[in-house]
């Protein structure tokens, strides 16, 4: 999510959503801080989208919820927005449309944005020229520049030299691959790949992608139809997206091509091939409950082949292999990895990204979309085509880029970072309960339960001990024997010390039997005491 401000004016582009890292146990999703704009919610006048990623429209109905402000997008950018709301029980906000190539749109005073196309690895992908009242800034949104686009629209080049003739302020570019030499193949390299799958495998042939990516998809169909197989498509997100795309147009399918799930038993494996999520090897997707024998209604059987056609998100890499290695145990041919030519990348490499800077020409460069080392590596290409080193700006989530005529720099912060989203829970899971859910899961909790008078504070039973996740307790009743015993020792130490309060004599069960243990057996689990008044 950035957000650009002028005056009274505040315009939104994109409003994603990260997927949670190892550590955020039992977290679902990550969203943006929304505090500086609920602050600044009379200046907010419309949201933009790029294109229809989860990382740029994902967090649309936790915005729209705080902030109902008009939402402008590509055709299938809305499309997929609206199904996602309508997943929250709510609508697009009044004044909500799709955008063209080239229109102006007016936001406030201060603000006129011109969508152009780009490539990506999703269909109807725009960069925003943003006119502000100093200059124009350019935000290429993802992009990678593709001669030969599955759909045949390739990225308004023309458009972008004559933004650079016209002086550009502030280019922001995306750096996903900064790092990464060259130029990034084209999609329909991956079509011809999948057609050739098709046509040597004797089996079915089931293909796992991003449910979003619909140029993939449709060349997958083609692939099928021109060896004579139906498609499936299984996975609730896939579904959703082919269904969207089918309404709107961005798919073109034969009919009697797609058949449903339950009618896979109806044909032979050659005549099959089944569209699938799971390529990054999530444990409820669909591939990865194939390659555990737990899916419904696809068995893996020898003879299929599987493609996994996605390169493996930073992180995900136990999982995707974790499944590549069940698919092999259970008899199929697994083709995965760039190398194979079953994946290309939706970002612009090395000389695209020369290229962009070249064309643009801009005062100022922010690279954007990345990591840090990302956005370091770009800034580096900057300065290699001529752009001056203290024009370059690199900032970190919340960071204030003021832009004035007499120059520019990184002013302050903002309020920025996650908000975790667990269940129907937004933002109530903190870096505390992280902490102790971090805790839980690799010591475990102990429960010590004593009952005392009210009146004199004497113990009258106890104390019990419950173990969830440290010990079994039958198996280890010398070392809770003598917990108890410490445990008994600390409560008499406070009674006759005069400590009656119940924080105070807790404490000091916590402290007494969290030694004990740690000495015991080198675990810290989560000691829980509760004292029950009779």
């Amino acid at each position: 999510m950035t957000l650009f401000e002028y005056g009274d004016d505040i315009l939104i582009d994109d409003a994603g959503l990260a997927f949670p890292e190892d550590e955020m146990l039992g977290i679902d999703l990550v969203i943006p801080d929304l505090t500086y704009l609920k602050e600044h919610r009379e200046k907010v006048r419309g949201l933009v989208i790029t294109h229809g990623h989860e990382d740029h429209v994902g967090a649309v109905p936790y915005l729209l919820r705080e902030i109902p402000v008009p939402v402008f997008a590509s055709r299938l950018a809305l499309g997929l927005i609206e199904e996602k709301l309508a997943e929250h029980h709510m609508q697009l906000p009044e004044g909500s449309r799709v955008y063209t190539p080239g229109e102006r749109i007016s936001f406030g005073q201060n603000f006129v944005v011109e969508p152009f196309r780009v490539n990506h690895s999703i269909p109807d992908a725009y960069g925003l020229a943003i006119r502000t009242p100093i200059g124009t800034v350019v935000h290429t949104g993802d992009f990678k520049i593709d001669l030969t686009p599955v759909d045949g629209r390739v990225a308004d080049l023309q458009r972008l030299a004559e933004l650079g003739r016209e002086e550009v302020l502030v280019l922001m570019s995306d750096s996903t691959n900064a790092e990464r030499p060259g130029y990034t193949p084209s999609e329909k390299t991956v079509g011809l790949v999948l057609d050739r799958v098709m046509a040597t495998a004797s089996g079915r042939v089931l293909v796992a992608t991003f449910a979003s990516n619909v140029h993939r998809i449709q060349q997958v169909i083609d692939a099928a139809v021109h060896h004579h197989r139906h498609v499936a498509v299984v996975g609730r997100s896939m579904e959703n997206t082919v269904q969207v795309a089918l309404d709107l147009g961005y798919l073109d399918v034969k009919p009697g091509t797609l058949i449903s799930v339950e009618e896979i038993k109806r044909y032979k494996g050659h005549q099959l091939a089944i569209l699938t999520t799971g390529s990054q090897g999530e444990p409820l997707s669909a591939l990865t409950r194939m390659a555990t024998g737990d899916h419904r209604w696809v068995e893996i059987v020898p003879g299929d082949t599987v493609v996994i056609s996605a390169s493996p998100i930073p992180g995900n890499e136990t999982m995707i292999y974790r499944t590549i290695d069940n698919l092999y145990h259970l008899g199929a041919n697994v083709i995965y990895g760039i190398e194979n030519g079953v994946h290309v990348s939706g970002h612009a490499s090395q000389e695209e990204l020369k290229l962009m800077l070249n064309l643009v020409r801009p005062r100022y460069f922010i690279p954007v979309h990345g990591e840090w080392r990302h956005l370091i590596r770009h800034g580096r290409l900057a300065e290699s085509v001529g752009i001056p080193p203290e024009n370059i700006l690199i900032g970190e989530n919340g960071s204030v880029f003021e832009i004035r005529p007499e120059g520019a720099r990184i002013n302050g912060k903002v309020t920025a970072g996650d908000i975790l989203i667990d269940g129907l829970g937004v933002g109530d899971v903190g870096s505390i309960v992280l902490r102790d859910r971090k805790q839980l899961s690799q010591d475990g909790v102990l429960i010590l339960v004593v009952t005392m008078d009210r009146q004199n504070h004497q113990v009258l039973g106890g104390p019990d001990v419950v173990s969830r996740g440290f010990v079994y307790v039958r198996e280890s009743e010398p070392l809770m024997e003598e917990l108890k015993q410490r445990v008994s020792q600390a409560l008499a130490a406070c009674l006759a010390q005069g400590v009656t309060e119940w924080n105070g004599i807790k404490a000091a069960v916590r402290d007494e039997a969290s030694h004990f243990l740690f000495d015991r057996t080198r675990r810290r689990p989560m000691i829980l005491p509760i004292i029950v008044e009779v």
